[in-house]
């Protein structure tokens, strides 16, 4: 279409196709998983933000496509000399799409919930240093904290803590109300989320001016709807498989990134027999992250031997720590006084590396006797069965948040690893602002639950995203789970 194009400059047809092409402003997205709510603020469930981050919700700060911060709805902010006091000048002007105006009161209230006794923000950890947040005035707010934190700036960049207002909180699971460059307009729950361009958007205009995002977990059912042509993009696209063909066809482009998708073998850290580190480190070697790699996703993804990103530049490559050598699993099994093996539970959830990847995990914990029993679940009962729940022996899943080790020195979180060593470097590396000193903290951190195989630490999602070859302004990489549109646009 594009080669043909320029010969026909001048004629009819050239006019009516530019014609047709500028005119183009909405876009239809796919995506494999369908959020449980609307609520970015109040579930760890990273689809929520895969549709509605930056663009219908913004935070202080947000995240860009390379994965650096960079100023949100506060357009600069002053630090303490102690490190201790945070001053966010607010942009002016901003309104929530229901008209009511975004002020320092909306900062107040977002993180008085966050950090409220009832709160239900999955992430709530990250801001519990946050000791006050005080409106100076309506443009200004000032946030407190008991020990200075290295990544705050970076933590308030994440859709955890996005600005939401009073006015409209009661609804937003159904009707999320934000200040971002659209707004919602429908969802139709099984299939489709709907969003149009906010004409009082405080920033640049979007060029699109609606967009749908439409639900198809089955890879079969992706393949055969971007083929069609029945979507414009499809984001994380879930059968690898099928990318040759589309990088072969000019009416596509395909863009494969990386993410901060840590992609886990979790082990239950508090259940017998994995409360034991020689049957952790057995699962460890019983592992070949190779042929996970190969057979689930057809060789996209990074091998990983702890739960970092590699393209980090604090990252160690730790894999050569936990080679697969099954003979070696046996004899740590026989160590731990399970020479006839055990039998446990794997739940996995729907996306491809866990269903997929899990059918060759358990082919190979057979191998040294480990029986896991795989159980398919969907989103909402990994949530409640594992995460919340935590009743599970195994399961596999991928961490998407950014730079998020942290967790590891929470032993509330699910895998519930309790080591007080651990918790002391992520309170140090918190207090840290120098970034050499930081690099080193991260690479101890690393090494400490490496050699604990608190996991089993098998690779980092690749990101691949096909789009029509006219789409412009997407990101490549995903350094938070994000399909931001504010920057899309068709080609002329």
């Amino acid at each position: 279409m594009h080669h043909m194009r320029a010969f026909l400059i001048g004629t009819a047809t050239a006019a009516l196709l530019a014609a047709g092409a500028s005119a183009k402003d909405d876009i239809t997205v796919a995506m494999q998983l369908e959020p449980p709510h609307l609520d970015p603020t109040s579930a760890a469930a990273g689809a929520i933000d895969s549709v509605l981050y930056s663009n219908v919700f913004e935070g202080l700060t947000r995240f860009m496509a390379d994965g650096s911060v960079a100023p949100g709805l506060a357009q600069s902010w002053e630090i303490s000399d102690d490190g201790l006091t945070y001053t966010f000048t607010l942009r002016d002007g901003v309104t929530f799409h229901d008209g009511s105006g975004m002020d320092a009161e909306d900062v107040k209230f977002t993180f008085d919930r966050i950090l409220a006794e009832d709160s239900a923000n999955a992430q709530k950890a990250l801001y519990g240093g946050i000791t006050a947040v005080e409106v100076m005035d309506p443009q200004t707010v000032q946030m407190t904290l008991a020990e200075p934190n290295g990544s705050l700036l970076f933590n308030l960049a994440w859709g955890d803590a996005v600005i939401v207002a009073p006015e409209s909180i009661e609804n937003i699971k159904q009707n999320p109300v934000g200040t971002g460059a659209f707004k919602f307009v429908e969802w139709k729950q099984g299939d489709s989320i709907s969003i149009a361009r906010n004409d009082e958007y405080w920033g640049d205009a979007p060029a699109l001016n609606s967009a749908t995002f439409k639900f198809i977990s089955d890879p079969t059912a992706a393949f055969a709807a971007v083929m069609a042509e029945d979507v414009d993009v499809f984001t994380g696209f879930p059968a690898p498989e099928n990318l040759p063909q589309f990088e072969a066809d000019p009416r596509f482009q395909v863009l494969v990134g990386s993410t901060e998708g840590e992609t886990i073998l979790s082990t239950n850290n508090a259940r017998a027999p994995f409360d034991n580190p020689l049957v952790r480190k057995a699962l460890a070697h019983a592992i070949d992250r190779k042929a996970i790699i190969d057979g689930a996703m057809y060789g996209y993804g990074t091998p990983i031997g702890t739960h970092f990103a590699p393209h980090n530049p604090a990252y160690v490559d730790l894999t050569g720590d936990t080679a697969y050598d099954p003979e070696k699993a046996k004899e740590l099994l026989a160590e731990a006084g399970l020479a006839d093996g055990f039998e446990t539970t794997l739940h996995l959830p729907p996306p491809s590396y866990a269903r997929r990847g899990g059918e060759i995990i358990a082919a190979q914990l057979a191998e040294v006797g480990i029986k896991a029993e795989i159980t398919n679940v969907e989103w909402a009962q990994w949530l409640e069965t594992v995460f919340r729940g935590k009743d599970f022996g195994l399961t596999i899943v991928s961490h998407t948040e950014p730079m998020d080790i942290g967790i590891y020195a929470n032993p509330d979180y699910y895998f519930q690893y309790d080591n007080a060593d651990f918790q002391a470097i992520m309170t140090e590396l918190n207090g840290t602002t120098d970034p050499e000193t930081r690099d080193a903290l991260l690479a101890d951190a690393q090494r400490m639950i490496a050699a604990d195989n608190v996991n089993g630490f098998l690779f980092q999602l690749a990101n691949p995203t096909v789009a029509k070859a006219e789409v412009q302004g997407l990101w490549k990489d995903a350094p938070t789970q994000a399909t931001d549109l504010t920057g899309v646009s068709w080609a002329d």
